[in-house]
Parts: structure tokens; sequence; C-alpha cells
């Protein structure tokens, strides 16, 4: 039965996480896999997190399923943290999903579904397991033009260009803030532009929103997402607890429908859940739990609020110590831009070739497109790091 199977492909930032482990080198440093690391190299776990956590393991009176939708009052928390105007979420639903990249599969099936042979554009270069997960659920996949080599900034018109061959029956898949693998955000006036574009040519925005609270602040991220869904008739959106609730094992996210209206809002909901029983059946409970548990207590809710925000801020003073590491390095101004991207990551524009040479001269980890994760970094490699940069760039 399997003697046909191809050989696997290797997943490129997997594949880069196991060779870092092998990796016998003392001073090895990993900016490949996403996820963030403080000051001493560890993943937290965030201390509102664990007073959590705690709160659930000690009222917890069952081990039983918790039904195909999840954790509702986690579906409804999560809904108001992306979409908080009482008058959307009115015509909006949401479903608890395996990560958000579970989240993905779903509402991509939902699409397929829905519409048998319908096309998703997503910006070039995307997140690495867009166009599988797309590709999986039956949709054809084109990209829009989004990265502009030489300014490492987001190319609107080009954007926009790319975009007004989208139609009624496409889909645009677009990053709610700190665009992975880029660090290059639209601006508020540039989706203001695409939703103008979606209004006339009548394309369905699907917004993937990993690192809310990660860019310029936990309601400032959510800007692009509340404008479709005030503006437009229907809208996809998946969120993730993976980086803002630092739950990345844990698997915890959702998958929004807004709707034209409740009814059909509903009927969504009601596939999703039939797609639901076919696969996982069941979503996790316990990253839900502690999430609910965090947003509907207003003490936890503030403090975590307060350690989301300190971590953003330190990304932030990542990304300028850096650059002033760089521009000593190098003696010039040339990743000044680095400064300018947001979340977790930016793309250094630097060739597979030069990124190999990091890894092989310097033991710094990063993926082949040029992607570093910035939330990888400790304070005292930042030198190290910057000469290494320097030195094959």
């Amino acid at each position: 039965m399997f003697s046909n199977l191809p050989s696997p492909q290797q997943d490129p930032i997997l594949s880069l996480s196991l060779a870092y482990r092998q990796d016998q080198r003392d001073k090895k440093i990993d900016l490949g896999i996403g996820v963030y690391r403080n000051s001493d190299g560890v993943t937290p776990v965030m201390d509102s997190i664990q007073k959590a956590e705690q709160i659930v393991l000690n009222d917890q009176e069952t081990k039983a399923y918790v039904g195909m939708a999840g954790d509702e009052e986690f579906n409804a928390a999560a809904l108001n943290l992306v979409l908080p105007d009482s008058g959307i979420t009115e015509r909006a639903i949401s479903v608890q999903t395996p990560g958000a990249s579970g989240g993905l599969r779903m509402l991509a099936e939902l699409i397929s579904f829905s519409s048998p042979g319908a096309t998703i554009w997503l910006s070039n270069p995307s997140y690495v397991n867009h166009q599988p997960v797309m590709e999986a659920a039956g949709l054809k996949v084109k990209h829009y033009r989004y990265f502009e080599a030489n300014s490492k900034q987001v190319d609107v018109n080009a954007m926009l260009d790319d975009l007004s061959k989208a139609g009624a029956k496409d889909v645009v898949l677009l990053h709610g803030c700190c665009h992975n693998p880029t660090g290059a955000d639209l601006t508020h006036e540039a989706w203001k532009q695409v939703t103008l574009l979606a209004q006339k040519n009548g394309f369905l925005p699907f917004i993937d929103i990993a690192y809310q609270g990660f860019g310029d602040g936990l309601a400032q991220d959510a800007f692009g997402v509340q404008h479709m869904a005030a503006n437009l008739p229907e809208l996809l959106v998946t969120s993730s607890c993976s980086k803002n609730f630092g739950l990345y094992r844990e698997r915890t996210g959702s998958a929004i429908v807004v709707a034209d209206q409740k009814n059909h809002a509903m009927n969504a909901r009601g596939k999703l859940l039939q797609m639901a029983r076919s696969t996982y059946t069941m979503p996790p409970a316990h990253g839900a739990s502690i999430v609910k548990t965090v947003l509907l207590d207003k003490e936890l809710k503030s403090s975590w609020m307060t350690e989301l925000e300190q971590m953003r801020l330190r990304l932030v003073s990542l990304r300028q110590q850096l650059c002033s590491e760089l521009a000593t390095k190098t003696n010039s101004e040339d990743f000044e831009f680095i400064k300018q991207h947001k979340g977790m990551f930016s793309v250094l524009g630097f060739s597979a070739e030069q990124m190999i040479r990091l890894r092989e001269e310097f033991a710094v980890y990063g993926v082949n497109d040029g992607r570093i994760n910035i939330a990888g970094l400790m304070e005292q490699d930042l030198t190290y790091v910057a000469t290494a940069i320097a030195a094959v760039r």
C-alpha cells in the first residue's frame, strides 16, 4: 500500500529547528521557528496564564467532551477580542479550532464547499503553511505582489493592481498584523483602499490574525479586521492564542465568520461543525479554558494585557538595538527597515546562499527566504548576530 508514496519533502522551518538542535557548536542562535523568547532564551509561561491555569485545575470537575464548537464562553471572548462591536458580532459566529492552522483549514474547506473551484489570493511572500493548507482544501491559489525588495516595505500600488483582477468568486487572504514572514504591515489607509476594492469587485477577504498585540498594540492591531467587518457584508477571520497568550503547544484558535445577516452566519456555523465532526470532532479544551478564564476575569485580563505590552515593547527595543549594532558594523543605514517592521519577523533581503552562510559560518539559524525571528534574539547576542549579518551581506 505504501510502496508508491514519494519521499517526503522537509518542512523549511521545522527542519531548520532540527538542524539547530543537532548543531554541536557552543555558540548557536535559533532565529528560525516563530516563538517568543525572553532575555534568558526561554519561551515563558506568562504569570497571568499560570494563575488562570491553576484556577482551571482547581475548578475542573470533568474531562468530558466540550462539543464540536468547543467552549462557547471562549468563542464569545475570542470573537470580542478581534471584533468588540456588538453590531458586528450580531451577524458573526466563532468556533474553537485546534490552533489557528485548524481554523485556516476549516475556513478553507467552508470556502471550497460554498464555492467549488474558488480561487484564493495569497501575498507574495506569505506564511509558509498558507498555500499547502488552501490547496489541500481544493482551492486554486494565486499570488498578489506585496513586498517591495528594495524598500523592504509593502508595495501598496502593486498589491492593489493585482487585487483589481480578483472578482466576486475570489477570496483574498490578508495578514491582520505583523505580516509573516516580512514584518511589513499595511497602513490604515491601505486597509481602507483594499476594503474599497473589495466593495467594488466583490471578493471575500479572509484575515489571518495570528499576532494580535505584538505590532502596535492589542486594539490597534485589529484595525483591519474591524474596518472590513464594519464596511463589508462578509468576512472570514482566523485568530490564534499561540503568541499573545504564549499557548503554543495547547493549539488554541478560532474560526470566525461574519455574514450579511445572522441566519447566514449560523448556516456557516452548522457547516463548520459538520466538517469538524468528520475530522477532529472536538477541539482540545485546556487552552481555551485558560484563555476564557483570563478574558472573563478583570484582574487577570489587566495583568495579561500588561505582560503582552511588555513583550511588544521588548520586540521594539530588540529591533532598535539590532539596527544600531548593524549600523556600527556596516557603517551604513542599510538595515534601518528592521525598525519599521512589526511583530516577530523581518525579511533581511538575503539570498538562500547568504542564509546558509549565516548557519554554516556563524551558527545563526534563519529561514532560507531571509526571514529571521526577532523574538528569538537575546540582548547579549545582538552584537554577535549583527557581526554575522554584516559579514555575509
